[in-house]
C-alpha cells in the first residue's frame, strides 16, 4: 500500500485485456492517480504524442503493456504492422522516460521472444541462443528490444527499468474476434457455436501436439504489479504457471467444459506454431514472491461464463440502428 501512495502511474494498454485487471489491482493497493492514455488521444507510435502523454500524465512509474498483438493468423497476416508499432512504441516510451526523471518503467514482453527451439522449461538465460519461432518472429524481436533498451539504459543512465515476460495468457475480457485471437478464446468461442448451432465438427489450426502454457489474467496482474512494488532487478523475469498442456488436450478440456460433443477436425495445412512452451517461474517466486493461483480448468470456467454472459447482452440489446 505504502508503495502506490501518492504515486503517479501511466499503464499504458490499461484500457485493454491484460491492462484493466492492472489497473484495479492498482487501484486496490491504494494508487489515485493511475492515468490510462487512449490510443484516440495519444498514439503511441508517433513521438509527439508520447511526449505529450509524459507532460499530461507526469508519471513516476510507467507500467506499458499496450501492444500490437493477436494469434499465428494475425502475426502471419501483418508481420510489418506487428514489428514497426511495438518497437517504436517501446523505444520512445522508455527514452522520453527517462528523460522525465520517471522513477521506474515497467516493460513487459513476451513469451515469443524465446528461440523456436528453447529447452523446456523456458529459462530466462535462454533467450538469446536462437531465433524465434518465425509465424510471430517480428512480434517477439520487436517486443525483445525493451529488454535491451532497458539494460543499456540502465548501465548507461541509472534508469531503473525491469523486463517481464508473460506467457500466454487468457480470462475475461480476452480478445474473441475469430481473425485474431488467440488459442483459448478461438476454441471457446468455436465450440459454443457449434453446439448453439448444433454443427457436427469444428476445425483446429495444425494436428493439436503443441503444447503451451496458460497463465490467468488476474495472475498476471498480481504479478505485474508485485514487480512493480519489489523487483528492481537488470535481468527479464518469466511470469506463468510452469505447467504445459498440449493444443490436443485443451481442446478437449475445452469442448467438455462447453458440452461441445462432435468431431474435432484438424487442420494439417495450418501451422502448428512453436513445438512446445512452458517456462520456469523460479525467478519471480525468488524475486517478488509471485506464484500463479488459478488452476486452467477454474480460469476456463470462468472465461465461458463471462463470454455467455457478454453474448447474452449483445443479443439483449438488439441489432444496431445505423442513421
Amino acid at each position: 500500500m505504502s508503495f502506490w501512495a501518492g504515486k503517479r502511474v501511466v499503464v499504458t494498454g490499461g484500457a485493454g485485456f491484460l491492462g484493466s485487471f492492472v489497473v484495479r489491482k492498482l487501484k486496490e493497493r491504494g494508487a489515485v492517480e493511475i492515468f490510462v492514455p487512449r490510443s484516440k488521444e495519444y498514439d503511441l507510435t508517433k513521438e509527439e504524442a508520447v511526449q505529450r502523454l509524459y507532460a499530461d500524465a507526469d508519471p513516476q512509474v510507467v507500467i506499458h503493456l499496450a501492444a500490437r498483438v493477436g494469434g499465428i493468423g494475425a502475426n502471419r497476416a501483418n508481420p510489418g504492422k506487428f514489428f514497426y508499432d511495438n518497437l517504436v512504441m517501446g523505444a520512445m516510451l522508455m527514452e522520453n522516460a527517462w528523460r522525465e526523471g520517471v522513477e521506474k518503467f515497467v516493460a513487459v514482453g513476451t513469451i515469443c521472444a524465446y528461440p523456436k527451439l528453447t529447452p523446456v522449461p523456458f529459462r530466462e538465460e535462454d533467450l538469446w541462443n536462437g531465433y524465434p519461432e518465425e509465424t510471430n518472429a517480428p512480434y517477439g524481436l520487436a517486443k525483445k528490444m525493451l529488454l535491451v533498451q532497458a539494460q543499456a539504459y540502465r548501465q548507461q543512465y541509472g534508469f531503473n527499468a525491469i523486463y517481464l515476460l508473460p506467457v500466454n495468457l487468457y480470462g475475461p475480457g480476452d480478445n474473441f474476434d475469430p481473425a485474431s485471437s488467440h488459442v483459448i478464446p478461438a476454441l471457446i468461442r468455436k465450440c459454443l457455436e457449434a453446439v448453439e448451432r448444433g454443427d457436427p465438427e469444428i476445425v483446429c489450426w495444425g494436428d493439436g501436439s503443441p503444447t503451451r502454457e496458460f497463465l490467468y489474467v488476474e495472475d498476471c496482474a498480481e504479478a505485474i504489479v508485485l514487480a512493480a512494488e519489489r523487483y528492481n532487478g537488470t535481468e527479464p523475469v518469466n511470469i506463468g504457471v510452469g505447467a504445459e498442456i498440449s493444443i490436443k488436450e485443451l481442446v478437449e478440456l475445452i469442448a467438455n467444459l462447453t458440452n461441445f460433443r462432435d468431431r474435432v477436425v484438424w487442420d494439417t495445412t495450418k501451422p502448428n506454431g512453436q513445438l512446445r512452451r512452458c517456462l520456469d517461474t523460479g525467478r519471480a517466486e525468488k524475486g517478488f514472491g509471485f506464484r500463479a493461483a488459478t488452476p486452467l480448468r477454474e480460469g476456463l470456467n470462468r472465461t465461458i461464463a463471462w463470454y455467455r454472459a457478454k453474448s447474452l447482452e449483445n443479443l439483449d440489446a438488439g441489432p444496431a440502428v445505423t442513421r
